[in-house]
């Protein structure tokens, strides 16, 4: 019988098998990568998503057979540094993941390579340091150090020292180290009853992540309003460690394994105890709804705190449906292009953050769903931060024509980094200078909180 066609059903994820010594098979994984490779060729379906598709699709063509077979294997490296794991081809485009019978897991096998390369030694000292949250973040919240490190940051010589030994492009936007880190700013939860709804639990456990708790407290203190406004109590997460995205992103999977096991025994108890756990991060999220589960899959903790965690818009929007959100917005926020992240859109929970957005009279919502480029490291590295905003570059472009006319009010993607991104590439541009604020900072807004 010919291969039916795709994309006829929801595709399904395998397990990653990182714990079997035939993962880390180089000449296996290069056998499959052509196999993957041979199948991207004769489709191209996702030559606009990442620069990944494009390098593989030029090496082939330029190759002395015009097929996969004439590419050097060693070529097969520059395919795999310029995949960032955004999952994006895997969810929303290739007709050929499972249940298709060609099983084609495109994202994974870059991780799976990721790894070979990480485990042969082959990733520098920087690329592992600016993965690193946990241990940078470290000096956010102590003030004179954390004035004269950002100041010297944003000078030129350490701009230009970081980028010849981290590799840090000298013109990428990086984040400051916040004076207070979230969970000492953030105020206890009042006393208000518990109130479940038919969705949703009626408490919340904040899982604050690095970026949020080192470099922008302010989102969770947004947050924190909100939930404050609706009588929904609160805790933040206590002895939180990184999620482990940016490790799994460099292939580090042993780190990924130490973040896990720091934190899924506290969140499991959480999640034991009836508590909604949100992450404003949504790779943080992610994380935990898929990566680690299917790097665990046989792990009941692991499984129970995928069930428990939310994105916050995911969460808010199904308290409207249990009747138990406050809609009364008195400010209005006007003109908003609003960009979804990949690594929220492929939780596959929809449009939540346009639909409360929606919810806010005197406000139009110009949603865009495609890549800013970012991709955590990716858009500051050196060698990459060019392509990164090549990426962005229709997407920034898309933002700044409001289909109201006229330039947007504001810029806003619930991926902190993101935002900062395509805020800098309205700059680099000359597309405008419209406020960038947090899809949680704007329903704060709306809410005419202070």
């Amino acid at each position: 019988m010919p291969p039916r066609e795709g994309s006829l059903e929801a595709p399904t994820r395998h397990p990653i098998d990182w714990k079997n010594p035939e993962f880390y098979d180089e000449q296996a994984c290069f056998k499959e990568l052509e196999r993957i490779f041979d199948i991207c060729h004769g489709c191209r379906r996702c030559v606009s998503l990442c620069a990944s598709f494009p390098t593989l699709f030029d090496l082939v063509d330029e190759s002395a057979t015009g097929e996969v077979d004439g590419v050097q294997k060693q070529d097969y490296w520059k395919v795999v540094d310029h995949c960032y794991l955004c999952d994006l081809c895997y969810m929303t485009k290739c007709p050929y993941v499972p249940p298709h019978e060609w099983n084609l897991d495109f994202p994974h096998t870059m991780l799976r390579a990721k790894a070979i390369k990480f485990k042969q030694g082959r990733v520098d000292w920087g690329a592992k340091l600016l993965s690193s949250t946990d241990v940078h973040g470290q000096l956010a919240g102590i003030p004179i150090v954390t004035q004269v490190a950002n100041t010297v940051s944003r000078s030129e010589p350490a701009r230009a020292a970081m980028e010849s030994t981290l590799h840090v492009d000298k013109h990428a936007w990086l984040p400051s180290l916040a004076k207070r880190r979230f969970k000492s700013a953030a105020p206890k939860s009042s006393e208000s009853p518990v109130r479940n709804g038919d969705r949703t639990p009626g408490k919340v456990a904040i899982y604050a992540t690095c970026y949020v708790n080192y470099n922008e407290p302010g989102i969770g203190l947004d947050l924190v309003k909100i939930l404050r406004h609706n009588d929904i109590p609160y805790v933040i997460v206590s002895k939180e460690k990184c999620c482990g995205m940016p490790k799994l992103e460099l292939g580090d999977l042993e780190s990924v394994d130490e973040g896990k096991r720091a934190n899924i025994p506290v969140l499991a108890k959480l999640a034991a105890e009836g508590w909604a756990i949100v992450s404003p991060v949504p790779s943080c999220t992610l994380m935990f709804k898929q990566e680690i589960p299917l790097m665990y899959p046989d792990d009941v903790d692991v499984q129970a705190v995928k069930a428990a965690m939310w994105d916050p818009f995911e969460y808010l929007v199904a308290r409207k449906k249990d009747g138990l959100l406050k809609t009364a917005f008195p400010q209005p926020l006007g003109k908003v292009s609003y960009h979804v992240p990949c690594h929220q859109r492929v939780q596959n929970i929809g449009r939540k953050t346009e639909e409360m957005l929606k919810m806010i009279p005197g406000t139009t919502v110009h949603t865009n769903e495609r890549c800013s480029g970012h991709a955590g490291t990716y858009g500051v590295k050196v060698e990459t931060h060019a392509t990164a905003m090549k990426i962005g570059k229709p997407l920034f472009k898309r933002m700044s024509e409001h289909p109201q006319g006229g330039q947007p009010d504001y810029i806003s993607s619930d991926c902190a980094l993101a935002g900062h991104h395509i805020d800098q590439g309205f700059e680099r541009n000359a597309l405008g200078a419209p406020q960038l604020e947090h899809p949680l900072s704007l329903v704060r807004k709306a809410y005419g909180l202070e």
